[in-house]
């Protein structure tokens, strides 16, 4: 394959969306994006009304990311092992038939828990086979247009889906936004069925948890350069899920309240869709270790911003940014792993990774709430700003390193 040349613009996003292969994967992530985000808003409101309480919607973060710990080693080996297209297909399979149940049946907080769970059972197996999948869909040197297109959509679509999800639960009902939901995971699936994929499939020979487990650590310590992603990749989520879910503690009691949340999510969406968009047009080659471990360091400075300043206009600039650079970030870390990780640990990687971050996650959510009620809000910012240059020094030198 060729490779990206400085004087080379690379390869369009419209010249990849012509292409058969590539436009249904990027429909079908699509399609399922918005009925993640959809089924995500819904079921928020779901539990509001049900239990009254935070902690019952909290629940529903705890059923997100328990799956991913459980399930994502065994994930990760199949998608290797089976073909991702069919895996990518029967997930969405059971979340259709998943999301229908709860269209039908949504009158306790269990029920809900468990959907919940069972959906993002569901994602565990998607994603890392839609991520693996595509750099067989397209060339090497174009990964970084085509991860860009896909992001910029599921951004655009989170955006457009939570407000219209929130106004049909509330004004139609909750059953027939879940209804909608299970439609919209049948239409990624009829659109993935005739997506070709490459003969590879190998045997399915390990049939421990453990075993699958230790496959997916040692895909990530088998590269050097995957060892340095992955210790930054954990110390920046022990950052990100405390300051994200802590945001609107954040507007509360510094920037305005509930309106002040609202212009703040906004801007973090604003910042997230541009930011694939200048890094096409702007870098020849992002696929380096600077632009991954970079945004990590604008990330930290960003939260050490939103610790020190009072007013909504810095905090919501400053946000613009931190979207940009999360989504240049996540379109780089992305892109990087599938060209340096051979396609017989694509999956398992990608399912490594997942554990890590959803583990940080779940540590950052624990302490950030404590920090905030023993400390106070500002302590969480600062704290995380820290993580992350952490995140981007250490980073930075194990590639380096490696």
């Amino acid at each position: 394959m060729s490779t990206v040349t400085a004087t080379d613009p690379g390869p369009g996003l419209r010249a990849l969306l012509r292409r058969p292969a590539y436009r249904r994967l990027w429909l079908a992530r699509t399609i399922s994006q918005v009925g993640d985000v959809a089924q995500f808003t819904t079921l928020g409101l779901l539990l509001i009304a049900l239990t009254d309480s935070g902690l019952g919607v909290a629940g529903a973060v705890l059923a997100e990311i328990a799956p991913v710990l459980l399930l994502a080693p065994l994930a990760g080996s199949l998608v290797d092992r089976l073909p991702r297209v069919r895996v990518m297909v029967a997930a969405d399979l059971v979340r259709v038939a998943l999301a229908a149940t709860l269209a039908l049946w949504h009158d306790g907080p269990g029920m809900a828990y468990a959907v919940a769970f069972g959906l993002s059972a569901g994602q565990v197996f998607f994603s890392p086979a839609a991520q693996s999948l595509l750099p067989t869909v397209v060339d090497d040197e174009e990964l970084v247009a085509a991860n860009s297109g896909i992001w910029t959509a599921a951004v655009v679509a989170q955006i457009a889906t939570a407000p219209v999800a929130a106004l049909l639960a509330v004004d139609v009902g909750f059953g027939p936004a879940f209804a909608v939901n299970a439609v919209s995971f049948a239409l990624s699936a009829v659109v993935l069925r005739s997506l070709p994929e490459p003969d590879r499939p190998r045997p399915v020979s390990v049939s421990s948890p453990f075993a699958h487990a230790r496959e997916a650590l040692a895909a990530l310590t088998r590269i050097p350069l995957l060892k340095a992603l992955a210790a930054g990749q954990f110390l920046a989520a022990l950052s990100a899920g405390a300051t994200s879910a802590l945001l609107v503690v954040l507007a509360q009691e510094r920037l305005g309240g509930g309106e002040g949340f609202g212009v703040l999510i906004a801007c973090i969406g604003i910042g997230a869709a541009l930011g694939p968009l200048l890094l096409l047009r702007r870098i020849r080659d992002p696929r380096r270790p600077l632009f991954v471990f970079g945004p990590y360091a604008v990330r930290g400075v960003v939260d050490l911003v939103l610790a020190a300043v009072t007013g909504l206009p810095l905090a919501a600039a400053a946000l613009v940014v931190y979207g940009l650079s999360t989504s240049t970030g996540a379109v780089t870390f992305s892109s990087l792993v599938q060209s340096r990780v051979p396609d017989e640990l694509r999956g398992r990687a990608f399912a490594g990774f997942d554990v890590l971050w959803q583990t940080g996650r779940l540590l950052s959510l624990l302490g950030g709430g404590l920090l905030a009620d023993a400390v106070g809000i500002q302590a969480v910012y600062l704290l995380g700003g820290l993580l992350l240059v952490a995140a981007a020094a250490v980073g930075a030198v194990g590639a380096r390193a490696g």
